[in-house]
């Protein structure tokens, strides 16, 4: 918030407004929203100050300053000339739909929303300013400056009020300023303010037991963690108690370093999550949190909230499930190509803590392959298939990999969906949480659907749920190689998973309860929960009131910002992948048809995998096998152009 805002709500005097700010400081005393106090200005009671968020439906909320308060409604008709992130002045008015509403009066500081844009020049020599998301003409000025004389391809972040050049990001043609257009275009950060770096640094580096006299000591137990081998920030670990057949997940304990409404929590909800590129994570919350006293690394002792869960050892249905505050010392740290080898191929080391830990790691492991395969009674095993790209020094793309679920990952999947089940039972799921729920399909997407495959010559018999129809299909696709695909186009039929402080069950996974406990370091869903399982621990009511006053606008805004986190992730892959193309112009590829009509596209099939081209060429169908050459890459809005060469039968395509 702007230290306007700041001084607005906490009183100051009229000497002590900054120049900037006295235009907005006469405007508010002209209309009587601010009085004067023992000496001091300050809004009066019927007057709001924050920063403004609006809503996917048009509505927006003037955001809580303490956390007593509740975030104040606007309605689309009384937003005024306000824009998404404007620290605004609102006036309290008549309540609607039973909460507290309000109208925008004054802008007292802009966001500066911008737009990405670059330095262009077409065939014929004419220059302009094209925006870098719609290939569109824009509008920049630089004050002393003549945008002819940049080079072409120039990228500039440009404010979209006054068109004015706020920051001038590189150029085109160096692949490093990939991952500055990709944050720009979706709204991620990369430095934190400094008030969140010196309050991050405030936070003890290191854990001592004496300290905490109140947590459990589970020290002495063998918790491991299994992550991606080029982890930092280790979310969970687990142990597994053979004789009381108890399955402890330990989580990292964000929440007793981020207290409520401090300066990381804000900045931590305004990020929502963190942002993972193939090179480079722009975190959740600071590094010296997210990757040192809050990571649960080998060897050292940390705060953890645990989810203890006991299982019935023949059904393995949950008999307990307790959740507590403890102290754990992580005893290894295994990568998960390590832990599939030794699944796959045994232990032969010397290392007695190893050796300790694959003896209930390797029946818990039978075990999470029982719990996966009842689960699925219930829910649905989507194929899907994760690129990793690699880069090199220059920020180029030299390989792709393709990932697919392993046996370990299987094992911690199944320990977390545990964990995150035994969170949302908690609660009774009328506004008193925040759930992650996953809606039934919608029955015009089904018919959609159902056309679609018929035109590949898939089809199914009628069936009174979505889930059997769903299973019967998958079950077509099998019987003729196309469950990957097949699986692909489910899932864009199916509503996108979400946030909600009202539960309704998860469609997919098929869990009547389901919440994110797990990952609080990356998610800020994850947060909130760990405080509201907490205020449930400590019978708080107070500042469980306290959390829930703005569950409802927090839902909806933690839900667009995964879906922003995931964009970004998505274009910056589209652009090592369009850089890559560039360089392939001229070459011919394999591909696969993924969607036919007027808007083709094919995804190629070579060394490179994952790269999608859009297609000239008529009389295609989905999922045909044909050979393309590409013609075109437009680096800037990271498309790749192919034609179509010929189509290729089924044995050219597997000789491939």
């Amino acid at each position: 918030m702007s230290a306007f805002a700041t001084q607005l709500i906490n009183g100051c005097l009229s000497s002590d407004i900054e120049q900037e700010d006295q235009n907005s400081f006469q405007e508010l005393q002209r209309i009587d929203a601010i009085e004067e106090v023992d000496g001091l200005w300050r809004l009066n009671s019927l007057y709001r100050a924050g920063r403004l968020y609006i809503g996917k439906d048009g509505r927006g909320y003037v955001e809580a300053q303490f956390k007593e308060q509740k975030d104040l409604l606007v309605e689309p008709d009384h937003l005024g000339d306000a824009k998404q992130g404007d620290t605004v002045v609102a006036k309290r008015i008549i309540a609607r739909r039973g909460r507290a509403s309000g109208k925008v009066v004054t802008v007292i500081e802009k966001a500066h929303l911008f737009t990405i844009a670059y330095t262009h020049r077409d065939e014929q020599g004419n220059f302009s300013i094209l925006n870098i998301r719609t290939g569109e003409p824009t509008h920049a000025v630089m004050e002393g400056m003549d945008l002819k004389a940049f080079k072409l391809g120039t990228v500039l972040k440009v404010d979209i009020d006054d068109d004015k050049v706020l920051k001038v990001f590189g150029h085109l043609g160096d692949p490093k300023v990939d991952e500055k257009i990709s944050l720009a275009l979706y709204n991620r950060q990369d430095a934190f303010p400094p008030e969140c770096v010196e309050e991050a640094l405030q936070i003890e580096s290191e854990v001592t037991k004496a300290e905490h006299p109140g947590r459990v000591d589970l020290t002495h137990l063998d918790f491991c963690t299994i992550d991606p081998v080029t982890a930092k920030d280790f979310d969970d670990a687990i142990y597994f108690d053979l004789k009381a057949y108890t399955l402890y997940v330990a989580i990292a304990d964000v929440s007793h370093y981020v207290p409520y409404f401090t300066q990381i929590d804000k900045e931590a909800k305004k990020r929502g999550f963190t942002t993972y590129l193939p090179h480079k994570s722009f975190p959740m919350l600071p590094r010296e949190l997210s990757e040192n006293i809050c990571s649960l690394k080998p060897k050292v002792d940390r705060l953890a909230f645990i989810a203890k869960i006991t299982l019935d050892k023949g059904s393995l249905k949950p008999l307990k499930e307790e959740f507590f505050e403890a102290i754990i010392h992580s005893k290894h740290r295994f990568n998960y190509e390590a832990v599939d080898g030794i699944l796959e191929k045994g232990y032969s080391g010397e290392n007695e803590t190893i050796q300790r830990i694959l003896h209930w790691l390797f029946p818990l492991q039978k075990i999470t392959q029982r719990l996966r395969k009842e689960r699925l009674k219930h829910g649905f095993d989507f194929r899907s298939e994760e690129i990793k790209l690699t880069l090199n020094e220059e920020h180029l793309l030299t390989q792709t990999q393709v990932e697919t679920g392993t046996p370990s990952h299987s094992l911690i999947e199944e320990c977390m969906l545990l964990a995150n089940q035994a969170s949302a039972k908690r609660f009774e799921g009328e506004g008193d949480s925040i759930f992650r729920i996953h809606e039934p399909p919608q029955l015009s997407r089904i018919e959609q659907l159902l056309s679609e495959l018929a035109a590949i010559g898939l089809y199914v018999e009628a069936y009174e749920d979505s889930p059997s129809l769903i299973r019967a299909i998958q079950k077509e696709a099998q019987k003729m190689g196309l469950a990957s695909e097949v699986d692909a186009m489910i899932i864009k039929s199916l509503r996108q998973a979400s946030y909600s402080a009202y539960n309704i069950g998860h469609f997919g996974l098929g869990f009547s309860h389901y919440s994110h406990f797990t990952s609080p370091i990356r998610r800020y869903a994850d947060l909130i929960l760990h405080r509201l399982i907490k205020t449930q621990l400590r019978n708080d009511e107070e500042e469980a009131q306290y959390l829930l006053r703005n569950i409802d606008p927090l839902c909806v805004r933690v839900s667009e910002l995964e879906r922003e986190a995931t964009k970004a992730e998505w274009d910056f892959r589209d652009r090592k992948f369009a850089r890559w193309a560039q360089k392939e112009i001229g070459s011919f590829f394999e591909a696969e048809v993924i969607e036919a009509g007027e808007s083709a596209k094919a995804i190629l099939r070579g060394n490179i995998q994952g790269v999608t081209v859009h297609l000239k060429g008529d009389n295609l169908m989905l999922f045909d096998k044909i050979r393309v050459m590409i013609t075109e890459v437009n680096i800037a809005q990271a498309l790749i152009m192919a034609e179509l060469v010929n189509k290729l039968g089924k044995d050219e395509m597997e000789l491939v």
